[in-house]
């Protein structure tokens, strides 16, 4: 019974997350307010949506947190994510910005009456940001504890941003179903950042 403990919690939490991951995909996709959306407006949602889910897996993938992945495997996957969550992030504003040139140009311009835009575009180019520090790593030459510290900052940004910018929008995902993974992604990205920041402050008060 002991030995099998481990495998029905790994089950549990795979199945949650799964659970967590899929259920705001499926409320967008059965949302009546695609009704009369543009195919392009409708991807460029649904992009929006799948980086949403990409935020809460980041976390846990980039500590090996999830039960069954080692953690170079985990990280790998996370590299990996980080990419196409770029490529969502391009997605999602491209194809708003093809829907409407003039929003988006106020958006990025910072000129957007909307409250929740000026989260959106925090949170983008902290992407963009987070990106370019993985991709520059060698070059960088940065110590790791620096340069773990900058980029869970940015995650942090990016989580934060994100989160707000979904909250405040009245769309697809749903109230509960959006709430529900949005609580999840904070939380896991504060775990993160604590595992991260906290051993360097402990030891600075403790020397």
């Amino acid at each position: 019974m002991s030995k099998s403990r481990p495998v029905l919690i790994a089950l549990l939490t795979w199945a949650a997350l799964g659970s967590a991951l899929a259920i705001p995909v499926v409320v967008a996709a059965m949302s009546p307010l695609l009704a009369w959306r543009e195919p392009i407006y409708i991807i460029a949602g649904f992009a929006g949506v799948v980086a949403m889910t990409f935020l809460l897996l980041q976390p846990l993938l980039a500590r090996g947190y999830l039960p069954g992945l080692r953690l170079r495997r985990s990280r790998r996957i996370h590299a990996v994510l980080g990419g196409l969550l770029v490529i969502a992030v391009i997605v999602h504003v491209a194809g708003l910005w093809l829907t409407s040139p003039p929003d988006v140009v106020d958006v990025l311009l910072l000129r957007s009456p909307t409250p929740f835009s000026i989260w959106g575009v925090a949170a983008m180019w902290a992407v963009f940001a987070a990106a370019l520090l993985a991709a520059s790593r060698r070059r960088l030459h940065m110590p790791p504890r620096i340069w773990r510290r900058v980029h869970t900052g940015l995650a942090g940004v990016i989580v934060g941003g994100s989160v707000v910018h979904a909250m405040l929008i009245e769309g697809t995902m749903g109230s509960m179903s959006k709430a529900v993974l949005c609580a999840l992604a904070l939380a896991a990205t504060a775990k993160v950042i604590g595992d991260v920041w906290m051993p360097a402050s402990s030891a600075r008060r403790g020397g």
